[in-house]
């Protein structure tokens, strides 16, 4: 995983959650409370999370194979999906059905100084953890707001990262409150409401990440600014006179694949075109190092042509041809 940041904040969420996975479940041993056990699985489910960003960021770095000519660079975006179904299922589903069961049943709370010392210590620990996701995020976030940063971040273990430790916070906050009633009123109800709402959130959480990652997992293009920076450099004026057509793909966080239709003039030689072709490689190169996959093909532009195909098989990028 190129990017340390992201492993940072991976390291130091894992590292949290396990500590607070242990002292959770302990609390839920001397307590009998629902929302203890709640959060001793989510924290347990996140540990896991954690796991696999990990275990997916080191298979994308193994080295491209005839059958998978362009790499492994997208195995970061499979086990980022799989982050969603985890929390998703053993997260969520486990929490509302431990939260109905409760509230069927429910039963005082035992040992009260248990869960309310865990929870405080698991929300100092969590902030430690959301403090260092949103300064590694922070680094490559920009001017873009948190909600725009989720969404158009290819690298998916910050925002994914930062909505698991975002959930865990709102989680322990719902757990204290829900424990908190349930000690002041006596009703072991109110533990199980706790419950179902922590469950409820972590559902969200996950449809959020799903929904995200599925679009990775599709294929997303360059961002606007690099596709511009790409065209810039494209296009010399002399040789390469203009952009017919172009498309650009993730192949991974940190490669981007580049296919473009490039026009030259008709009385170009083949050296010629060749050595503008390979100069102009060079150029995106350095305006967007990432683009490390680039197929340009040239042709002779013209006009009446392109206004004949006015509209079909347009994409950014695409001037006509």
């Amino acid at each position: 995983m190129s990017a340390s940041g992201g492993t940072k904040a991976i390291v130091a969420a894992l590292a949290a959650n396990l500590a607070i996975a242990a002292a959770k479940f302990v609390a839920f041993l001397f307590s009998g409370s629902s929302s203890m056990l709640a959060e001793s699985v989510h924290s347990l489910a996140d540990s896991g999370n954690q796991g696999l960003l990990l275990l997916g960021g080191k298979k994308a770095q193994r080295e491209a194979t005839p059958q998978h000519p362009f790499g492994y660079g997208r195995e970061r975006y499979i086990y980022a999906f799989l982050v969603s179904i985890v929390l998703f299922s053993v997260g969520g589903m486990f929490a509302i059905y431990e939260g109905y069961e409760k509230i069927k049943h429910p039963h005082e709370i035992e040992a009260w100084y248990w869960p309310v010392g865990v929870l405080v210590f698991a929300i100092i620990a969590e902030t430690f953890s959301f403090r260092t996701a949103i300064k590694e995020s922070n680094l490559l976030r920009g001017k873009l707001s948190w909600t725009q940063f989720v969404r158009r971040a290819k690298a998916p273990e910050l925002p994914v990262v930062l909505l698991e430790d975002l959930g865990a916070l709102v989680g322990l906050i719902l757990a204290l409150v829900g424990v908190s009633l349930a000690l002041v009123t006596g009703d072991g109800v109110w533990d199980g409401i706790g419950t179902l709402c922590i469950g409820v959130l972590l559902i969200i959480i996950a449809v959020v990440l799903a929904a995200e990652t599925k679009s990775l997992l599709l294929g997303e293009a360059a961002g606007t600014d690099e596709v511009e920076k790409i065209k810039d450099a494209l296009v010399d004026g002399e040789v390469v006179t203009r952009i017919i057509h172009m498309r650009t793909l993730h192949l991974g966080p940190e490669e981007l694949l580049v296919a473009a239709k490039i026009a030259v003039q008709h009385e170009d030689t083949a050296a010629e075109v060749a050595e503008a072709i390979n100069a102009a490689e060079d150029r995106i190169r350095q305006a967007v190092p990432i683009a490390r996959v680039i197929y340009l093909e040239p042709d002779i532009y013209i006009e009446s042509a392109t206004a004949a195909g006015a509209g079909l098989d347009k994409a950014p990028g695409d001037t006509g041809h």
